[in-house]
């Protein structure tokens, strides 16, 4: 099922579209953005995904990974590789005492022990070396190194997309990138919540902004390693709310959607199971919340991705309790919007649509603004009718298997 009336002018953002943000990197892609109306302006902060430069050699200054370290130490490059058995990637370096700055490194393609067949990723075991007792001697690296840039539009279809970053990488905690922003308006101002990826995890940061020309960091407000932070746009029962997503690595290893509470909206408890993957549904594997919850006749709409057993990305929907949102009164039992198209079937991550952001467009309908195949930002139009009238009714933990 697909609920959304995709723009004839999809895709809108597409890596070809934005600057570099430095001369030894390309952009690979553009996608998962947060979404804002600001004025007569519609807002998006665009995930903007580098790497290293594929055209040009590694100069005679050029940097490799010692990875049989406890810890990977940068070290001038062997003279006799070329390029082409060679992969590269970017990364914040701040030890040394100096400023943070993104530097590449290159890795010998042959190297033993490593693991590229998923192309977001770069895995890297060493069975003897030093932390095989902790992590079975695994150490994870992205393929390409994320920052927010913020693209600007009067009509939400053309944009003009800012030179630099917006939010860049800044601290350890930040070393692979920032990624997967979204944006809540709460007391005239805008709170970002974003993902800071490094090797000591996946983390949720805040920041704040009343223009989207001046950002305010505000830190980690979740540990490792949690992401699909959402945070609803106004108090329940006098407290902020929030969707996340822990990622355990223990056990079954179920990635699904709780909830939790604040007073001050960077301290957060009252954590709860919300919405969890479905066996035989087409979210079983994993769900995550995507755009801001906002308010219907009916309580609280959240539009959610889920993931299927063939890790296919679609979006679908959940109703909440208007007074209580632990409480799930309807959910899809079919996505609303589903990867269809060619551009959201085949790119860096095939098959795959996933949103952070929605505009309100006036007359009971919204504009979901998404990422397709990893690779470029696309938009549907939704009657929220339509959306509320397509859930089934939730039965609870018990409606586990459709009949």
């Amino acid at each position: 099922m697909n609920l959304g009336e995709r723009l004839r002018q999809n895709p809108l953002i597409t890596a070809r579209d934005v600057k570099p943000s430095l001369p030894t990197l390309e952009v690979v892609s553009v996608f998962n953005s947060a979404a804002a109306r600001v004025g007569n302006e519609i807002i998006l902060l665009l995930r903007v995904a580098e790497r290293p430069r594929s055209d040009i050699a590694p100069g005679p200054d050029a940097l490799t990974l010692d990875l049989a370290a406890p810890h990977p130490m940068l070290r001038p490059m062997p003279a006799h590789y070329r390029k082409e058995q060679l992969v590269g990637m970017a990364f914040l370096d701040t030890r040394n005492g100096s400023a943070p700055r993104v530097v590449v490194a290159y890795i010998p393609a042959n190297l033993p022990g490593l693991d590229l067949r998923d192309p977001r990723s770069i895995r890297y075991r060493n069975a003897s070396g030093s932390l095989r007792m902790a992590n079975e001697g695994y150490i994870d690296f992205l393929a390409q190194i994320s920052h927010l840039r913020v693209a600007r539009s009067s009509d939400g279809v053309n944009f003009t997309i800012d030179e630099t970053p917006a939010i860049a990488p800044h601290t350890d905690m930040e070393e692979y990138g920032v990624e997967d922003p979204r944006a809540t308006f709460i007391d005239g101002t805008w709170h970002i919540t974003y993902v800071s990826v490094s090797r000591w995890g996946i983390t949720t940061s805040l920041a704040t902004t009343s223009d989207f020309r001046s950002f305010e960091r505000r830190g980690v407000i979740f540990l490792p390693d949690h992401k699909d932070v959402v945070i609803f746009p106004e108090r329940v029962g006098g407290r902020y709310v929030a969707l996340t997503r822990p990622m355990p690595q223990s056990f079954s290893r179920i990635f699904g959607i709780w909830i939790a509470f604040s007073e001050d909206l960077l301290s957060w408890g009252g954590h709860e199971r919300l919405c969890l993957p479905r066996p035989d549904y087409w979210d079983e594997l994993r769900t995550g919340g995507s755009a801001v919850p906002f308010r219907v006749d009916d309580g609280w709409l959240e539009l959610y991705h889920g993931v299927d057993r063939d890790s296919r990305y679609a979006m679908g929907a959940l109703l909440l309790d208007a007074d209580d949102p632990r409480k799930i009164l309807a959910r899809s039992a079919q996505p609303i919007l589903e990867p269809l198209e060619p551009f959201e079937r085949t790119g860096l991550f095939n098959e795959t649509i996933f949103s952070c952001g929605h505009v309100v467009l006036g007359d009971g309908r919204i504009r979901l603004y998404y990422g397709a195949a990893d690779s470029v930002v696309a938009a549907a139009d939704f009657d929220v009718r339509d959306i509320v009238n397509s859930l089934e009714p939730w039965r609870g933990a018990g409606q586990l298997v459709r009949v």
